[in-house]
């Protein structure tokens, strides 16, 4: 595979970051949502059918007029708690393997799906921990502001840990210290994605509509429910890459401004040897 070419780093408005967040996924989109989706599929198939046998259960205890019973459900919310768990041990790879397609890519190495999880998995535990820091503070703070004010420092850690090699902490100082005087503008980019990345999901969530109604036609409302609700997975984790291919121009963008990092990269442009003619 030829290695893509690196991404050109200057500094970029907010208008022009978000563009290149788009230009960036229509160029590598089947890398990156290819990436995305396989990573959801096992969830996705363990969620469609927790949701379609409890469904069914249910129904049966409806047309009985029975009372449910945990006992006869336990199969059901087995397969829910399993979808639960797979989730859980994907979430530092369905988080971080874009991110580190998205830095490979922009600094200019071949990216293959192998080379990419091997990535991951090599920081898995640092970005395990990062995760669960997030929420924990989601969770204990119970303040939104303070939470927002936190993360916000903290939205460089993963391409700092990929592409600096650095462990957790030093990744978490190291952010802050890319952000420090630029939070607000930061939050800006960060808002505007996330605006993005919901009217994408209202887009994809009213195809899902039009698809349940259509297999309401033909197809039982239990094996509805069960294509829907894996197909709803799959469908979102196409959204997702918007949001972490922005993280990444962010860094670098934090670093352009910063550091003069695109000043770095025209002087390495420089010093290379020019092909002979």
């Amino acid at each position: 595979m030829s290695a893509p070419i690196p991404l050109r780093l200057r500094p970029l408005e907010i208008g022009d970051l978000l563009d290149e967040t788009f230009r960036m996924y229509r160029r590598h989109f089947f890398l990156f949502a290819g990436i995305s989706v396989i990573l959801t599929i096992p969830l996705a198939a363990l969620t469609g059918v927790g949701f379609a046998s409890l469904s069914d259960e249910f129904m049966q205890f409806v047309n009985s007029g029975q009372v449910p019973d945990f006992n006869q459900l336990t199969p059901s919310l087995l397969f829910l708690g399993a979808a639960l768990l797979v989730g859980f041990a994907l979430y530092p790879f369905t988080a971080g393997a874009v991110i580190y397609a998205a830095c490979e890519s922009a600094l200019g190495h071949p990216v293959t799906l192998w080379g990419v999880l091997g990535g991951v998995l090599r920081r898995y535990f640092p970005i395990a921990g990062y995760l669960i820091l997030v929420w924990l503070m989601a969770v204990m703070f119970c303040l939104l502001p303070l939470w927002i004010w936190i993360w916000v420092g903290w939205i460089a850690v993963l391409p700092v840990m990929l592409i600096e090699n650095t462990g957790l902490v030093a990744a978490m100082g190291r952010s802050r210290s890319l952000v420090e005087g630029r939070w607000w503008r930061t939050f800006l980019i960060l808002l505007l994605i996330g605006i993005l990345w919901y009217v994408v999901r209202l887009a994809l969530g009213a195809v899902l509509v039009t698809v349940n109604f259509l297999l309401e036609i033909v197809l039982s409302p239990v094996m509805t429910l069960a294509i829907v609700a894996a197909a709803s997975e799959v469908l979102y984790a196409l959204a997702t890459p918007v949001v972490q291919i922005a993280i990444v121009l962010i860094y670098f963008d934090l670093r352009v401004r910063r550091e003069g990092l695109d000043l770095f990269q025209l002087a390495q442009k420089m010093a290379a040897p020019q092909p002979a003619s």
